[in-house]
């Protein structure tokens, strides 16, 4: 079975984009009846289908499958208008990679940064281009993001 452990931040600066590539990301969802989700992933030049159990701690179940970009393409056909586009960029700092991801489509303004770790608890050194933690915050689900774009939140 697979764990995943997660935090994710707000990104409050540029300073990150020298430090990356980018390679961008369509992402629809199948089904999403809370907690769990179903997910169809194209990136790059691969396809992935992963399914997510709740939140707990930081933690939840993940699976996830590697499957033909054809049949992610047709399975995308069965998500729309509910997808969320972005270019994942991935650095290294210290002895972890931070994922940043800059939104794109509906989504345009919003840069987030996850980290996986190996435990909860487990002590993390935030760059100086980190601000708000939001990773108790449902509304940066993307999951949530494709239902309810970041432009149409107003503020």
């Amino acid at each position: 079975m697979g764990i995943e452990i997660e935090r994710k931040f707000l990104v409050i600066s540029e300073t990150w984009r020298s430090m990356g590539s980018g390679v961008p990301l369509i992402q629809g969802y199948l089904a999403d009846s809370n907690p769990t989700t179903v997910r169809v992933r194209i990136a790059g030049e691969k396809a992935f289908l992963t399914i997510k159990g709740k939140v707990q701690n930081l933690t939840r179940q993940e699976f996830e499958y590697k499957i033909p970009v054809a049949d992610a393409q047709a399975m995308m056909n069965l998500c729309y208008p509910r997808v969320v586009e972005k270019t994942r960029y991935k650095i290294a700092v210290s002895d972890l990679i931070w994922e940043i991801d800059e939104f794109s489509g509906t989504n345009q303004g919003l840069v987030l940064a996850e980290v996986e770790l190996s435990a909860p608890d487990q002590s993390v050194i935030l760059p100086d281009w980190v601000g708000q933690e939001v990773s108790d915050d449902p509304r940066y689900f993307n999951s949530y993001l494709a239902a309810h774009p970041y432009s149409t939140w107003g503020g």
